[in-house]
């Protein structure tokens, strides 16, 4: 039985309560403070154990001037440009005192990081001997955090939710489920390059309405739906998606297509609609080649075979669309796939063979496209047409742990359920007023239906309750304004799992919560290594690497199809997931950081290694390959990270370049000044009609004073990736010139092509150690990392080194910092405001 249109809004209005008080006692403006001097009582509350004051991230050197001879030549050599007038950089050094670095802290960073990264003072300016800045850079740190480990600030983390990720990852793990969030929940905004940032997480309207839809779909999902509408789900395949390949999923000997899968509500009778992709006059693309057909599977077994009449046209009344005889399918996720039938006996490297067959140059108005043959262009699935009933599914077999045989049994055995469930759901063992709550929307349902409809109701009410949305945390009563706490353990083991998983915790970090042993000597170590080999953390690399490298713009280009006719969305999404699968053998290999910049190995599946050129790997399964070819080694050989800093017809230096700043070495570079010209105004007047080289345009473009004190910095670093097309492929020639890849690095560093940044980088690996722990650091805190958080990141990078950088000792550096362990309560007067 469903449950009546009022019952239904009982439970949204119940969880709109509960969201609705939240969001008003959330903060409008959640910004990290700026940091105060801790009073002496929050030096004395109870505290996790402060990161002690480590050694400087390098060796000293015997000969080195005094903190009164620093401060003279930063008079020397840098306050000609950073004085309170010139405010080069919007930075003043006239009244730095280097004696006073703690003080001064915000200035003082600012300093170390250009000073680490060989950045100041600027190439072909007078500059101290390098054992003379190291001693600098050192002097700062060293007072920076001896004080920093006297008063530690944990910062402050305001209202946080779960994203759509961590939303999808949560229902996943609770329920046995996988589901489309898209569908629900509105877009997360970046902030700091991740979803997961509390700073800009706002919450609207329409985010709360997302979470009650959120509800009830799944709710209804998870438990079947015997009285399920028919509704079309339609699910569309991108122009520019290979249909010569076989689909990964679908059944061998088939090609292009597309596989989904699919929830079924209930048991029953479904249909399938294929629409086909058709020329501008309206007949079937792809009508010269006959005897073409197409297959629906499902798990894998063919219940559908279709042939394609190649004189169908979109006057037809069906339009370009085929049907299928209606299918039997029982309720629950299944796998379902709509593809071709292969009918090619050549190799598919023989010259004559089709160019990948997308339609990717239709887009630009070439007709006909590349290829010949027929293409997927929508695949819907109509259904429940006619319902038999709801058969067990993994989610059901989840949520139902025990069968009530009479009516007797009922309460106490939904009770047992919501029990279970809730303390899962709200990452912490439930009080008697919670299972009460739920149980409540339990009876309501059962009142008006039976013992499933109840269930089902206290499910929704569950899922759109604040202690599943929100990650909230539990501050002692006692604490006062501005004072640092503890977090519960329960907190720990959230933030712990959020962090590594990207989902709440599991029963072995509850139970050692409910201990309180999570603290205990060894044990955090221990879970960080148990959780980095579960196949969970491998949202480490589809989350965490994905958004620190920018994977996400990948799928915002769109190369040139003429220029570029082997790059298609298949080929991206292969490109993206060859570097998330080199970050993920780093998580679970537990290897050295820097590999990420030297692995002489890579991942690819057929579609990717014959772009790069690596031969015998067929199929769409990724494998691991060594890489012969050193330009191809690390983050700077990866498609992915070539083709997303480019444009659609060209490469792009200064993406590139601006991409290796921010993303490598933590130094992005200022924006453009007002009313520069783009690059191809800028070098129109000097091409005439020679076509300019990538090089050439830079360095017309350079001539303008306006852009030449940045583009010195940026272009090097872009132009040593100059032998990388739009999509990654190697190239000799640029048009008609010869590549030229040679440059230098903005301290004077020589730099030949990839190898060469490299070995640049390398260099200066403590920077990029550095700048990947802040991001690391951002990640898992779930804020921004502030200029108080790094002589954390530097203690964290100087413990890792004893450990050779393994990418696990960078882990639990984060997971023990008392950034991660402690809170810090909000300022009285930022309370008074929050309450106005």
């Amino acid at each position: 039985m469903r449950l009546s249109t009022r019952s239904s809004l009982v439970v949204a209005g119940a969880a709109l309560a509960g969201l609705t008080l939240l969001a008003a006692d959330a903060p409008q403006t959640p910004a990290t403070p700026a940091p105060a001097a801790a009073p002496a009582a929050a030096r004395q509350a109870p505290a996790a154990p402060a990161p002690a004051a480590a050694p400087p991230m390098a060796a000293a050197h015997a000969a080195t001037p005094g903190v009164a001879d620093q401060n003279a030549l930063y008079k020397q050599y840098c306050v000609n440009c950073h004085n309170d007038r010139a405010k080069a950089g919007g930075l003043s050094l006239a009244a730095f005192d280097a004696s006073a670095a703690a003080d001064q802290a915000q200035v003082a960073e600012r300093v170390i990081r250009k000073l680490r990264a060989g950045m100041m003072p600027p190439f072909g300016a007078r500059r101290p001997e390098p054992a003379v800045l190291e001693q600098m850079v050192q002097t700062l740190e060293t007072r920076i955090d001896r004080a920093a480990a006297l008063n530690p600030n944990p910062g402050r983390r305001p209202f946080q939710r779960l994203n759509r990720a961590e939303y999808a990852t949560a229902i996943r793990d609770l329920l046995d489920l996988r589901v489309d969030v898209e569908a629900y929940l509105p877009p997360d905004t970046i902030s700091a390059s991740f979803d997961n940032v509390a700073d800009a997480q706002g919450f609207s309207p329409t985010v709360l309405e997302g979470y009650l839809r959120a509800a009830s779909a799944i709710s209804s999902l998870a438990m079947g739906d015997a009285g399920a509408a028919p509704t079309e789900a339609n699910y569309k395949v991108p122009r520019t998606a290979s249909q010569m390949r076989q689909v990964e999923g679908a059944p061998f000997g088939t090609r292009g297509g597309m596989v989904v899968d699919h929830i079924f509500p209930a048991d029953g009778e479904y249909s399938f609609r294929m629409m086909l992709h058709s020329i501008p006059t309206g007949q079937l693309f792809g009508s010269s080649v006959p005897g073409e057909q197409i297959e629906v599977a499902i798990n894998g077994v063919r219940v559908a075979l279709l042939d394609i009449n190649t004189r169908m046209s979109e006057s037809d009344p069906n339009g370009m669309n085929l049907v299928t005889p209606k299918v039997y399918v029982k309720a629950g996720p299944q796998r379902v796939s709509a593809a071709f039938i292969a009918r090619f006996d050549a190799p598919l490297d023989d010259l004559i063979a089709p160019i990948e067959h997308t339609l990717a140059d239709t887009q630009i108005g070439a007709g006909f496209g590349i290829t010949a043959l027929p293409h997927l262009r929508e695949f819907a699935i109509t259904g429940p047409i006619k319902v038999t009933g709801v058969s067990d599914s993994p989610s059901r077999r989840r949520i139902f742990t025990c069968r009530p045989t009479s009516s007797a049994e009922e309460t106490a055995c939904a009770t047992s359920i919501v029990k279970r469930l809730a303390t899962h759901a709200y990452r912490a063992p439930v009080s008697t007023d919670d299972v009460r709550k739920l149980m409540v929307f339990y009876d309501r349902g059962r009142a008006e239906g039976d013992f499933e409809e109840g269930m089902r109701m206290a499910l929704q009410a569950l899922l759109a309750s604040p202690k599943f949305l929100f990650r909230l945390e539990e501050v002692p009563p006692t604490v006062r304004p501005g004072q640092n706490y503890r977090i519960t353990e329960f907190d720990i083991a959230s933030r712990l799992s959020f962090f590594l998983w990207g989902s709440g915790p599991d029963e072995e970090l509850i139970k050692l919560a409910t201990q309180n042993q999570l603290r205990a000597p060894g044990v955090i170590e221990k879970q960080v290594a148990r959780m980095l080999k579960d196949e969970r953390a491998s949202a480490m690399g589809a989350r965490f690497a994905s958004q620190w490298l920018r994977l996400q713009d990948l799928m915002k280009l769109n190369p040139d199809a003429l220029l570029y006719p082997q790059y298609d969305q298949t080929l991206a999404r292969g490109l993206k997931r060859e570097t998330e699968l080199l970050f993920d053998a780093i998580v679970r290999d537990d290897r050295p950081v820097l590999e990420l910049l030297t692995a002489d190995y890579t991942f690819v599946n057929e579609r990717v290694a014959k772009h790069y050129g690596v031969p015998n790997v067929t199929g769409p399964e990724f494998r691991r390959v060594s890489l012969p070819d050193p330009n191809r080694r690390g983050l700077l050989g990866q498609g992915s990270i070539l083709s997303l800093t480019s444009v659609a017809d060209r490469t792009s230096p200064v993406q590139r370049g601006k991409w290796v700043m921010e993303v490598l070495l933590g130094s992005p570079p200022p924006a453009p000044p007002p009313n520069v010209p783009s690059l191809d105004e800028s070098v129109s007047a000097a091409q005439g009609a020679k076509v300019l080289s990538t090089r050439e345009r830079m360095e017309e473009h350079r001539k303008n004073p306006s852009c030449n004190s940045c583009h010195r910095v940026i272009d090097p670093l872009g132009l040593a990736l100059e032998n990388f097309d739009v999509t990654g492929a190697w190239r000799i020639r640029d048009g008609d010139a010869t590549i030229d890849s040679n440059g230098d690095l903005y301290d004077g560093t020589k730099m030949q092509g990839s190898q060469g940044l490299r070995a640049a980088i390398l260099k200066h690996q403590d920077v990029f150690l550095l700048s990947f722990t802040e991001s690391l650091m951002t990640y898992g805190l779930g804020r921004r990392v502030e200029y108080f958080d790094l002589p954390t990141v530097r203690t964290i990078v100087r413990d890792a080194a004893k450990a050779d950088y393994r990418l696990s000792q960078f882990v639990v550096g984060v997971v023990k910092s008392a950034a991660f362990q402690m809170g810090r309560a909000e300022a009285a007067e930022t309370t008074t405001e929050a309450a106005r």
